[in-house]
């Protein structure tokens, strides 16, 4: 398999070709060090076999502070070498992201002006930045050697160059950001040539990579897949050893991982044309792919490994090993049908924002939290007999924690599936298929269409049943048509084939979205928020939703509260001018609030049944119901 081969970069061998990205992880010390917790979440993706680890991006310069724990290279020399003591005993190689963010930063920490080649505003701030004068460019070019220095002397196989997103590089290479008239203007390649012989010098035979956008989406004056090649072997010829094709602007930042809307490898063709010119020019330099490669199929595939022309050397799958660390292990032992699913949600790895959430999974939420979480696995020292009622996310994991802790385990579900609204709303059916295939391994013995079970005085029950819709805050008037949306989506309830249907969203998440979008012009969004799918910012989904239901015909009643729905249709309210109107619709579907299902007396109760939330928080319920088992 061509995933598990080795690929030699400049001097270093990496055991196999499976690379785990740099990506933000809020895992970051209050003083922008590496502390124990970041350490032990790469040594963790190490222990799981990754062949090469490229450490979260630290800011070579204090004049960039993007986000309040991002790490600055200077506190970093300890954190690295902590990092590279844990990982290589189990042969991955370990590099350091070297970055700057540029007009792309913030100023909120540092207080300072942000640095930039013009004064292009910021795009979610408005922050114009200063324009960088050659002795605010001979600085941070000083900054990145200066970083390189530190990484050898941590013993690092090797630095990676930020020209991707949030990149002061980029910014340079870029006509969108990039509108001077001296020779950084004239020549755009300048600055990152300097920034990269200035590493190179700094580096000596350790690896010097680059991360590079190869698409800005932007291509009345950003980069585009035709210039990328030309420009990957101009910076390549400046003394790499490795290209990372990714993609994104300063307008595009949510392309760069985006979510599960966008086909994965999308990347692949831009990365076909820019390694063929790579390797015309140097063949030993090695060409990674990025963009969404969660499956090993289509990693396997991109390396060449089904017969079909290589397109790349190395495939990044940082997503699928934040949802699953061991993935090369069980590659490695032929378990691939074990391997977690990654489902592109983005709602707990994304966590580039104001909420300084930490970096984690919602299917494995122990990823960021490997030095504070239990072993959920250790063998019950006395098994009991455990009875899960409710098959969906937090059921499923539940039994599958305390059937591999040793206890005898029943599941009994009232439906006909496994899996509850996970199976049928969202994109996480994946991972209820995964659930699946654990517990025919383990042998649980579920039983559907049943409500009912035994007990004796030794039996734990475990109470998953999930929620119900809530209380509606709005009248129904006699013969009018209102169904749930999870009704809807499970089948229990059917549209009409033909007239409006209003779509009740006072959560602003993703199901009403989704729904919205396939009913397209017959659909009117209700939202009580200035714009739809409020809650979507989280996971990067925001614009590109709001974009997706225009492209749809979708009419969105913002700032708007329903009041009323009757068989004609429903009055809305302006949730701040009091006017009110009607809307002609042939049914509405509530997609609001819901409540927990009544509790079963003496149960354990976890996920939706305590308080109706993600998938994140049933399965971190469920381990922490099993331990205690």
């Amino acid at each position: 398999m061509q995933l598990l081969s080795p690929i030699t970069v400049a001097s270093r061998t990496a055991p196999n070709r499976v690379v785990f990205g740099p990506h933000v992880t809020n895992l970051g010390a209050d003083d922008r060090s590496i502390p124990a917790r970041q350490v032990a979440y790469y040594a963790r993706r190490a222990r799981g076999g990754c062949g090469t680890i490229v450490i979260e991006g630290a800011s070579v310069h204090a004049s960039d502070w993007p986000y309040e724990r991002a790490p600055l290279a200077e506190r970093c020399g300890r954190g690295w070498a902590d990092v590279v003591a844990a990982c290589r005993p189990h042969g991955s190689l370990v590099i350091a992201s070297l970055d700057h963010a540029g007009g792309q930063g913030s100023s909120a920490y540092s207080q300072a002006p942000l640095l930039a080649p013009s004064r292009v505003p910021e795009v979610n701030s408005r922050e114009v930045p200063k324009w960088m004068e050659p002795g605010d460019i001979a600085v941070v070019v000083d900054g990145f050697s200066a970083a390189t220095r530190i990484a050898v002397t941590a013993d690092l196989d090797g630095v990676e160059i930020n020209a991707g997103q949030h990149s002061l590089v980029r910014q340079f290479l870029s006509g969108l950001t990039n509108q001077r008239d001296d020779q950084w203007g004239h020549d755009r390649l300048l600055f990152a040539r300097q920034v990269i012989e200035a590493v190179r010098a700094a580096a000596g035979d350790r690896i010097v990579g680059l991360r590079l956008s190869c698409d800005e989406l932007a291509p009345w004056a950003g980069i585009t897949p035709e210039m990328a090649p030309e420009i990957a072997v101009g910076l390549v010829e400046a003394g790499l050893d490795y290209l990372v094709v990714t993609r994104g602007s300063i307008y595009t930042v949510e392309k760069t991982r985006p979510d599960f809307h966008e086909p994965t490898g999308f990347n692949i063709d831009v990365c076909r044309a820019v390694r063929a010119a790579v390797h015309e020019m140097a063949p030993d330099v090695p060409v990674i792919l990025q963009g969404s490669i969660v499956e090993i199929g289509q990693g396997e595939w991109a390396l060449g490994g089904y017969d079909d022309p290589a397109l790349c050397d190395a495939v990044e799958m940082t997503r699928a090993q934040i949802a699953d660390p061991d993935l090369v292990a069980k590659l490695v032992e032929g378990d691939t049908d074990r391997i977690r699913p990654c489902t592109r949600c983005n709602q707990t790895c994304q966590v580039r924002d104001a909420r300084n959430p930490i970096v984690t999974c919602i299917g494995e939420p122990t990823s960021g939290r490997e030095t504070e979480d239990a072993d959920w696995y250790v063998p019950a020292t006395h098994p009991r007999d455990v009875v899960v009622v409710g098959a969906g996310p937090a059921g499923l994991e539940a039994a599958r924690v305390a059937a591999l802790r040793g206890h005898h385990v029943t599941v009994v579900e009232r439906g006909d599936r496994v899996g509850g609204s996970a199976r049928i709303a969202g994109p996480n059916g994946a991972l209820v298929d995964w659930w699946e295939r654990e517990h025919e391994r383990l042998g649980t013995d579920i039983r559907l269409g049943s409500d009912t079970w035994e007990t004796d005085e030794r039996t734990v029950v475990v109470q998953a049943t999930g929620s119900l819709p809530g209380p509606r805050p709005y009248e129904t008037g006699p013969d009018a048509t209102v169904v749930d949306i999870l009704d809807v989506r499970a089948g229990r309830s059917q549209l009409p084939d033909a007239g409006t249907v209003v779509l009740f969203d006072p959560i602003g998440g993703p199901i009403a979205v989704a729904l919205a979008e396939e009913l397209g012009a017959r659909a009117v969004l209700i939202t009580q928020d200035n714009i739809a799918g409020n809650e979507l910012a989280r996971t990067g989904d925001l614009a590109p939703a709001n974009t997706r239901l225009a492209q749809q015909g979708v009419t969105i009643e913002r700032r708007t509260l329903l009041r009323t729905v009757t068989a004609e249709g429903v009055e809305v309210e302006d949730r701040y001018s009091g006017e009110r109107r009607t809307i002609e619709c042939v049914a509405v579907v509530d997609c609001g609030f819901r409540v927990p299902t009544a509790p079963i007396g003496g149960a354990i109760q976890i996920g939706d049944a305590v308080a109706p939330r993600t998938v994140h928080e049933a399965v971190l319920e469920a381990r922490r119901a099993a331990l205690s088992i």
